[in-house]
C-alpha cells in the first residue's frame, strides 16, 4: 500500500516517493511581496522533475474579486486542476521557491475542494537543492494527460468579512494575523495602495516567520508551545495575512499541533484593511 503524504514531506521522503509512486508535483511559487527578494532560484528557470505549475495568480485565483489571491469558483479550480492531469487518487506535493511561502496556500485549496492527499514539501525548491537532488525542466502541461479530478467544496476552509465580523464577539474564537509585527500594530505602512495600516480588534499577531526554521518548519514540539500560548485546543481559529497566501502557514503549523476548527479569512487585510466600515486598531 503506497504511503499517503497529507501535510508535511521531507526531501528525502519525496525522492523515495518519485522512484516508488511517481507523485505529481506542483510548484506553487509566486512573485515576491513587500521587501522580499526574488529567490536565485525559480521557476521557470529551475524546477523539481516534472514539476506541474500551480499559478496561484491567475489559473487559481477569481479574476473578477476586488481582492488578490481571492478563492476561485468550484468551476474553475476543477477545470485547471483537471488541465495538470490531476485525478481524486492522486498524491500531490507543492513547493515554492522561497522554502516556505505560498506553497501552504495551495495545500490548503486542495483540501478546501476536497483532496486530502496533498503535501507541502518542507524547506521548498531550496531544501531539494541543498540535498543534492536531480532538477528538471518546467512545464505548464501534463505529463499524463487531462485528470478526472472532481472537486467537493467544503465552505467551513474560508471565511468572510461578516463571518470574521462575528468570529470578533466570540470568546471561543481566536483570530491570529500572519503578517509582520510592524505591520500588525501599525508601525509600518501596508504595501498595497489604499490600504489602512494596523489590526483587527481583539485579534492576536502571530509572524509567519516564527513558525519557521531555514525555510522549513520548526517540529511540532516547538510549535506547540506557541501556539498554546495563543488559543488553547478546543478554541476554534480564523486565519489572516496580507492576501490570505501566507495564513495558510498558520493553519498548516496548527493542524500539525492537532488544531481541527481553522478557517482562513479568504479577503485578509487587502479587504479589512480597504474597507473605511471596518474597524481597526493601532499599537
Amino acid at each position: 500500500m503506497k504511503k499517503r503524504y497529507t501535510h508535511l514531506i521531507t526531501p528525502e521522503q519525496l525522492a523515495q516517493s518519485i522512484e516508488q509512486s511517481d507523485p505529481i508535483i506542483l510548484d506553487a511559487s509566486i512573485q515576491p511581496v513587500g521587501n522580499m527578494t526574488k529567490p536565485e532560484f525559480h521557476w521557470p528557470n529551475v524546477s523539481l522533475p516534472n514539476a506541474g505549475r500551480f499559478d496561484l495568480e491567475t489559473d487559481f485565483s477569481d479574476s473578477r474579486a476586488a481582492f488578490p489571491h481571492t478563492m476561485p469558483s468550484v468551476e474553475q479550480f476543477q477545470h485547471q486542476v483537471r488541465r495538470l492531469g490531476i485525478n481524486n487518487d492522486s498524491q500531490l506535493i507543492v513547493y515554492d521557491s522561497f522554502g516556505i511561502f505560498s506553497s501552504a496556500r495551495a495545500w490548503w485549496m486542495f483540501k478546501a475542494m476536497g483532496h486530502h492527499n496533498i503535501a507541502v514539501l518542507d524547506g521548498g525548491l531550496p531544501a531539494w537543492i541543498n540535498s543534492g537532488y536531480p532538477l528538471g525542466q518546467a512545464t505548464n502541461a501534463s505529463q499524463t494527460g487531462v485528470g478526472d479530478f472532481q472537486a467537493s467544496y467544503n465552505p467551513d476552509y474560508f471565511c468572510d468579512t461578516s463571518q470574521v465580523l462575528e468570529s470578533l464577539k466570540d470568546d471561543t474564537c481566536v483570530i491570529l494575523d500572519a503578517r509582520a509585527a510592524t505591520r500588525f500594530s501599525g508601525q509600518a505602512k501596508e504595501p498595497r495602495q489604499g490600504v489602512r495600516s494596523g489590526h483587527m480588534p481583539g485579534s492576536k499577531n502571530l509572524p509567519f516567520g516564527q513558525l519557521l526554521d531555514k525555510g522549513c518548519f520548526l517540529p511540532k514540539e516547538q510549535l506547540l508551545p506557541i501556539f498554546k500560548s495563543i488559543a488553547e485546543g478546543e478554541q476554534s481559529l480564523v486565519m489572516s495575512c496580507g492576501s490570505g497566501v501566507t495564513a495558510c502557514i498558520l493553519v498548516l503549523a496548527a493542524e500539525l499541533c492537532g488544531y481541527q476548527s481553522i478557517s482562513v479569512y479568504d479577503g485578509s487585510w487587502s479587504e479589512w484593511g480597504a474597507r473605511a466600515e471596518l474597524p481597526v486598531v493601532t499599537g
